[in-house]
């Protein structure tokens, strides 16, 4: 019997434009640290979006240095326990305490009520995480934090190109966080920025990627370093490489036809898998959305049982994601939330990336008909 292909979860989507353009940086710029090929990337990320974007060598660093520029150890942010623990340990790294809080059960978006009830003098930012690309009722994170005096700082990880009210994220907002690892939206090989138009937060970002040497990133830019400088506060050695920045630059300009590939999967299998009693799909807008993964909602326990059926019929999936009040390093004390606990029971995330071709979505969606149907 011939053996089926393995479909994957997930996976980079580049080509030899991608290889060219790192040629180009290796032999002809000549130098692979930090320059002008991130100078170029971060003025086309902001072209692209509308706003100042800087750029740092991860997510979870755009997401540490956010923290830090609005938050002093021994703060409390607010953050959704559905999530990855890069969000939990972006914050335990500037030395704040990440406040784990249940989610909605539509969105499986941070639950404001339930927010509200973990507020402590302490309290000084909420994390939203735009979990799959959706972003819930995001003017009720906002008005929430205006209520309470709080800073706000998205992870929008999953959401690179999606939009809210006609506004795509990061264009508006306080702080916004993305992530171009190899997986995501579009791609750096690792990678990531912070947008806001707090000059004192980007200000921040910009000096403490770079060990915190004031005013670095404009040499750096000229291909030049500072050798006699000034450090105001901790810094890290997050900047971006130019190597990382050629792939990106490449990969923002194919955004579009990634996007649309994007939503055509995650509209083909909203319609395929809706009649399915034993599944439940998120609901999720994908004129506006563009998907970084597909979560299902798996009923009656059987998630489990249904992903060691796709398996077997060589199909990949993930479960996005362990809650992180479970986890010991940032659970002192137990506690419960609800939703969250039974949400992680059932989801279970199929295949979606730019590559997956029609036929193969079309064997993933008839493997879990299969499972569903007589036996």
């Amino acid at each position: 019997m011939k053996k089926q292909k393995n479909i994957r979860l997930s996976k980079s989507v580049l080509d030899t434009k991608e290889a060219s353009a790192l040629r180009r940086v290796i032999l002809q710029d000549g130098y692979l640290g930090m320059g002008q090929e991130v100078r170029l990337f971060e003025e086309e990320l902001g072209g692209f979006i509308g706003r100042e974007a800087v750029c740092v060598n991860s997510g979870t660093a755009a997401l540490h240095l956010a923290v830090m520029s609005v938050v002093k150890p021994g703060d409390e942010v607010l953050v959704p326990s559905l999530t990855f623990v890069a969000s939990f340990q972006a914050i335990s790294a500037a030395g704040a305490r990440p406040v784990a809080c249940d989610i909605d059960e539509n969105a499986l978006f941070i639950d404001l009520k339930d927010a509200e009830r973990r507020l402590t003098k302490k309290t000084k930012a909420i994390m939203p995480v735009h979990y799959s690309g959706g972003v819930g009722d995001l003017r009720a994170v906002y008005a929430f934090a205006k209520k309470h005096g709080l800073r706000v700082i998205e992870d929008a990880a999953h959401a690179f190109g999606t939009t809210y009210h006609e506004k795509m994220i990061g264009s508006i907002g306080d702080i916004v966080c993305f992530s171009f690892d190899g997986i995501k939206n579009i791609t750096s090989g690792e990678g990531g920025a912070v947008l806001s138009s707090d000059q004192q937060v980007m200000d921040f970002v910009k000096d403490a990627r770079l060990l915190g040497v004031c005013k670095d990133t404009a040499k750096r830019y000229q291909g030049q370093r500072s050798w006699e400088f000034e450090v105001a506060h901790q810094g890290y050695r997050y900047h971006m490489s130019n190597l990382f920045a050629a792939v990106g630059r490449v990969q923002l300009k194919k955004f579009s036809r990634f996007a649309a590939i994007r939503k055509k999967l995650a509209q083909r299998y909203h319609e395929q898998l809706k009649a399915i009693s034993g599944v439940e799909l998120l609901q999720r807008d994908y004129n506006t959305v563009v998907p970084h993964i597909f979560p299902i909602r798996v009923k009656d326990g059987r998630r489990d049982e249904l992903r060691s059926f796709l398996l077997e019929k060589a199909i990949e999936t993930g479960v996005h994601y362990y809650p992180n009040h479970w986890l010991e390093f940032f659970a002192p004390q137990k506690m419960i939330l609800p939703v969250t606990e039974r949400v992680y029971g059932q989801i279970l995330s199929l295949p979606l990336h730019p590559d997956l071709k029609l036929t193969d979505q079309n064997r993933v969606i008839k493997a879990v008909g299969d499972f569903y149907g007589p036996k």
